[in-house]
Parts: C-alpha cells; structure tokens; sequence
C-alpha cells in the first residue's frame, strides 16, 4: 500500500479552516436560496417552541432533530442544484431528475417534520 502524505491542514488548524468553510456555505444557503430563508423562518419558530411544549425531553429532542434534517436535506439539495447549474444549464433530462429529486427529498423531510410533531402533540 503507497503512502500519502496528508494534504493541507491538519489538527486544530484543519478543524478552525473546516468550521470556516461550514460557515461560508451556511450563508451562501441562506443567501442564495429562498427555500433555506423560508427553512430557517419555519425553524426559528418551531425549535424554540419545542421548549415550551409539555413534552419529554426525548420528544423534545426528535422534535428539534427533525428540524435540523431539513436543514441538512435542504443544504444537499442545494449543492445538488449548484453542480448541475454549473455543468450545464441547458436542459436535460438528467438534470431534471437530480434537481427533482433533491426537491422530493426536501418534501418528505418537511412530512417528516410534521408527522414528529404531529404524533408527538397530538398523541
């Protein structure tokens, strides 16, 4: 097996320079997609308000966990469709399934969100 050299940073460094690049890409979502704004308008009012439901702390949690799979959903359905705009912005059919189903993927982690709250609060 040949050895590689690591590349770049590593260590705290590595870590520090990551959270940057997590950074930079949370405000490029929000900057650059309305569906993230509208996520994070949603989630502003729903984490906060899974504090004052008379709910376990193990309800709690799954109520906020599936919050942020939106999040995480809406983030990769955003780079999804930042790859295929900067393959090509011409249409095809390929590119139409990637983005759709990156959309789908939004919509069943939005259903998600409901249903956990849903069962949760209404038993």
């Amino acid at each position: 097996m040949a050895f590689h050299p690591p590349k770049g940073r590593t260590g705290v460094a590595r870590i520090v320079a990551a959270m940057g690049y997590s950074r930079d890409g949370l405000l490029a979502a929000f900057r650059g997609e309305a569906a993230f704004r509208q996520l994070v308008a949603l989630h502003i009012v729903l984490i906060p308000l899974a504090f004052f439901c008379p709910v376990s702390r193990g309800e709690r949690a799954l109520m906020i966990a599936a919050c942020l799979l939106s999040f995480i959903v809406e983030l990769f359905n955003s780079a999804i469709e930042a790859v295929v705009d900067r393959i090509s912005v011409e249409h095809h059919p390929l590119c139409k399934n990637a983005k759709d189903m990156g959309s789908a993927a939004q919509l069943i982690a939005l259903i998600l969100v409901a249903a956990v709250w849903g069962v949760i609060l209404l038993g």
